[in-house]
């Protein structure tokens, strides 16, 4: 019996070593590439921090009264807050139709699901001029189609409304295959009792498809969230908007001139730590939101 148990210990000790062997390298990396990069910011937040990183003492909150006065601060809060919040609902609406008009089986739906998913597969760089040549004063589609001599990047009316529709294009691809998903998961016999019933094709989708796909729909608007708010720097970087202009200033885009280009990292951490706190107050809402209206089967 001993020897039983002796055996059964044995292997759960092996058992406690692959494990953590397992999960060694996933720890790995969060340690070197989340981790320690929050803490290192936390700590430059509150400290005097020269041109070439090194530490020279506690500053309190001297950096963030420094970046919470600046005059380009608001503005920059003001444009993320409006690219997140209008390219979530208006991605939400399209993929959430691209999907629906996808669940029904026709003679070129896999023609469709390629065109729809298409955006997943152009990289953010290759988009990004993709954008910028179709976007063009001179030789640009757009204002050659609709006959405008619009400097989409260089106006400040139009250059913030650029970059929202430059998101929303480079998100579909993805969620839609997630809707589609969702949709096509929903067991048969639910959908044969709603057309068995005579159940109206708008009150199918509002009250049993969107229901019932509603955990899904919740990913994608928290991920949409922080994603709208995380990638609208590069965009901006990469395809050359002015950004000192204040016309497309974001939080990401403040914090990786100061951060890359004058080398002021309290500046820089200060306004990594604003993001990462509107992205944590969004996600709390965002599940009080989903106790009452997201239905788990």
């Amino acid at each position: 019996m001993k020897k039983v148990q002796s055996g059964i210990a044995k292997k759960k000790r092996r058992d406690r070593k692959r494990i953590f062997l397992l999960l060694l390298p996933i720890l790995l990396f969060s340690i070197l590439f989340i981790y320690y990069p929050f803490l290192k910011t936390v700590v430059n937040a509150f400290s005097r921090v020269n041109a070439k990183g090194v530490i020279k003492g506690f500053a309190g909150l001297e950096n963030f009264r420094y970046t919470f006065t600046r005059k380009d601060f608001l503005p920059a809060l003001k444009h993320t807050l409006t690219i997140a919040l209008i390219n979530v609902p208006i991605t939400l609406v399209i993929t959430i139709s691209l999907a629906l008009l996808a669940n029904k089986k026709r003679k070129l739906s896999g023609v469709y699901e390629t065109l729809f998913t298409l955006p997943m597969s152009v990289s953010m760089s290759a988009a990004c001029m993709i954008f910028k040549s179709m976007f063009s004063p001179s030789v640009g589609f757009v204002n050659s189609f609709f006959g405008l001599k619009l400097g989409w990047f260089e106006s400040a009316d139009t250059a913030l409304a650029t970059c929202i529709i430059l998101t929303v294009w480079m998100g579909i691809g993805f969620d839609f295959l997630l809707m589609l998903s969702a949709l096509r998961g929903i067991p048969k016999h639910i959908m044969e009792a709603t057309y068995v019933d005579g159940i109206s094709v708008w009150r199918r989708i509002f009250f049993v498809q969107i229901p019932l796909i509603s955990p899904t729909i919740f990913y994608v608007f928290c991920t949409n969230l922080v994603l709208a708010m995380m990638t609208s720097a590069p965009m901006i970087i990469i395809m050359g908007i002015s950004a000192e202009s204040g016309a497309t200033n974001t939080l990401m885009s403040m914090m990786y001139q100061s951060g890359f280009s004058s080398s002021d990292y309290g500046l820089a951490a200060v306004l990594s730590l604003t993001a990462f706190v509107l992205t944590l107050g969004f996600t709390i809402l965002s599940f009080v939101f989903e106790k009452k209206k997201v239905h788990y089967q």
